[in-house]
């Protein structure tokens, strides 16, 4: 488990659009790069790993909790819907929430319901 970052900002918990996250994908120069898990939005900009080209940067602007949980980098797992992951892959999940708590600003909270508009819009898309 990584040392805390002692130079964290208080965190925040503003609300911010499904919209909002998918913006803050790296391609934006003006706008950070954020990663979403369990809901709770982190600023990553610090780590170019994040940046295009970067080995993490499927994850960047999306809800990336099932992937993380599954310790996938597919595109397709980068979603917030967990229903269907067991024991192990919870523990996973929480293991990376915590170290992402540890390491990058809390900047917001994803929109409630905002999430699960566009994933059913993506479900949509399949059929």
């Amino acid at each position: 488990m990584p040392t805390p970052n002692n130079n964290l900002d208080p965190p925040r918990y503003d609300p911010i659009s499904f919209e909002e996250l998918t913006q803050s994908d790296g391609s934006h120069p003006n706008r950070p790069i954020l990663v979403a898990i369990k809901g709770v939005v982190f600023d990553v900009s610090s780590n170019p790993a994040f940046a295009p080209g970067g080995c993490y940067h499927v994850f960047a602007g999306k809800d990336a909790s099932h992937a993380m949980a599954c310790s996938s980098r597919n595109p397709k797992d980068c979603t917030a819907e967990c229903h269907d992951i067991g024991d192990a892959e919870q523990t996973i999940l929480d293991e990376w929430f915590e170290c992402y708590r540890r390491k990058y600003n809390i900047v917001g909270t994803v929109m409630e319901g905002d999430q699960d508009e566009r994933e059913d819009a993506d479900t949509e898309d399949i059929f």
